[in-house]
């Protein structure tokens, strides 16, 4: 990777990793730094005879990585996550310098990824069976049972562009403590940290004797992914991204297993209880991180009509905080999309939304090619401001009568990956762990609140299949059922 001074980029292997070694026979395509459109790097961009080798390597991995001890497929994980350590701040100036997230967003993707191998690390030992009695019925007195769990096969793991190193990490990294070989293909626009970490896994295998094929990379088109994701030798396939192109990998891979974490349009929920100053400090917290691109990321502000007046005042005198600016800046807040073509939508959207009557209370506006922090007001429920993904610094705010008006209105959605409610009443919270039609309710908290070990996915269009170690190991092995009759 070469890049200008402003950044200093890693040595990595030129090409990308297929087979036991590295290919060089690509093209390649500049990684542009979304704040002020410079160059920061080439990376190698793959095509479909890089995913058809990659996909024959794969292939013929499965055998010798699902014959890995326990012991060896832990010691990978940990040296891996040592690895990264020794490398923190490299690897959070590698992550400013591809997606344009600020330094703080960087830092905290960069723990989290930490803190995935260590924990997935730990899961290895958990990875067992048990036994079945089998003389529960008449047939099956006399005979022992068990079942083990044994590798999926080939993982093809595809992520996305917002957090390229933690969402590849919670591909590869489970596929490995499931004893499985993964082929990860990182979003076209944030490829660098993906393919470090490559070849830190590689090496960490190398070390304990395991094949370099246990990863490998392949960049490059939507025809790339197809042909990745359609091979019928693939055991699964793990992506994160859009719903769209979620719902056609879905097709494509079929009969084959797919995990899918897709989009979302993340509601919060004021109650009249609510504290107000709290719910207010989360709309900013967990609506602009990641500059708004956060599949969890507070989209809908859903108030109870009796404070939204207060809410709204709250919410209006701190939104100033929201400093616009150079991600490498400490002081930055918010800085640009990942690209223009998603500003230029997300504008577009803002514009849609005031003709069909919504109020922008704040931003709307580029500063610095940065979509000023924005708070919409009474967007109608059609607008894709509200009924879609925006995946911008953009939330948008509507009240309703009542605490049960405000759970239906977050269920009125085709999407269902978190929400939360603020609420002093344990019953309110009950309430809505019992009706919000979502993978996971978060109380008092923002609902892009994640804990890396806990079952994190959705429901309805946000996808099937859960993510966090212990629940996607279990996603990449299947049961294999013992049954013996002594002699």
């Amino acid at each position: 990777m070469s890049s200008p001074s402003s950044f200093v980029l890693p040595e990595v292997p030129p090409g990308l990793p297929i087979g036991s070694g590295w290919a060089t026979d690509v093209e390649s395509a500049p990684i542009v730094f979304p704040y002020d459109g410079s160059v920061v790097a080439r990376a190698p961009v793959g095509s479909v005879a890089h995913a058809q080798a990659a996909l024959e390597a794969g292939v013929a991995a499965v055998r010798p990585v699902g014959k890995l001890s326990s012991a060896v497929r832990r010691a990978i994980l940990l040296d891996v996550e040592r690895e990264l350590a020794a490398n923190d701040e490299q690897f959070i100036e590698l992550l400013v310098a591809e997606t344009g997230k600020t330094r703080s967003d960087c830092a905290v993707e960069f723990s989290r990824t930490l803190f995935t191998w260590a924990a997935t690390a730990e899961e290895v030992s958990h990875l067992h069976g048990e036994t079945v009695p089998l003389d529960l019925q008449a047939a099956g007195v006399g005979m022992v049972g068990f079942w083990q769990r044994k590798p999926i096969g080939l993982v093809i793991g595809v992520a996305g562009f917002n957090a390229p190193l933690l969402l590849a990490s919670h591909k590869i990294a489970p596929a490995i403590a499931a004893g499985c070989p993964v082929i990860c293909k990182p979003a076209p626009a944030t490829p660098l940290a993906t393919l470090w970490l490559a070849d830190i896994v590689r090496r960490a295998a190398a070390a304990h004797g395991a094949p370099a094929e246990i990863v490998q990379i392949v960049t490059g088109d939507a025809e790339v992914g197809r042909t990745l994701v359609t091979d019928p030798r693939v055991g699964a396939v793990s992506f994160t991204g859009s719903a769209a192109v979620g719902h056609q990998i879905a097709k494509d891979a079929a009969p084959r297993k797919t995990l899918l974490e897709l989009g979302s349009n993340a509601a919060l929920v004021v109650d009249v209880d609510a504290d107000l100053d709290k719910a207010a400090d989360a709309v900013l917290r967990g609506g602009f991180y990641f500059n708004g691109q956060a599949c969890i990321a507070v989209q809908r502000v859903i108030v109870c009509a009796p404070v939204v007046d207060d809410f709204v005042s709250r919410l209006s005198a701190r939104i100033a905080e929201l400093t616009v600016g150079d991600p490498r800046d400490p002081a930055t807040r918010v800085a640009p999309l990942i690209n223009d073509d998603s500003t230029q939508r997300v504008l577009m959207w803002i514009d849609e939304a005031e003709q069909a009557g919504a109020k922008v209370l704040h931003g709307g506006r580029v500063v610095d090619r940065t979509i000023e922090p924005t708070i919409l007001l009474d967007v109608p429920e059609s607008a894709n401001a509200w009924c879609e993904e925006l995946f911008a610094p953009v939330v948008a705010l509507r009240s309703v009568p009542d605490l049960p008006s405000a759970l239906e209105a977050v269920n009125r959605s085709r999407y269902g990956l978190h929400a939360s409610v603020f609420t002093r009443s344990l019953t309110t919270a009950f309430a809505a762990i019992e009706e919000l039609e979502v993978g996971g309710v978060v109380i008092n908290e923002v609902p892009g609140f994640r804990s890396d070990i806990m079952p994190y996915g959705g429901v309805k269009d946000s996808g099937i299949g859960r993510e966090g170690p212990r629940f996607a190991i279990e996603e990449l092995t299947v049961t294999r059922m013992a049954v013996i009759r002594p002699e």
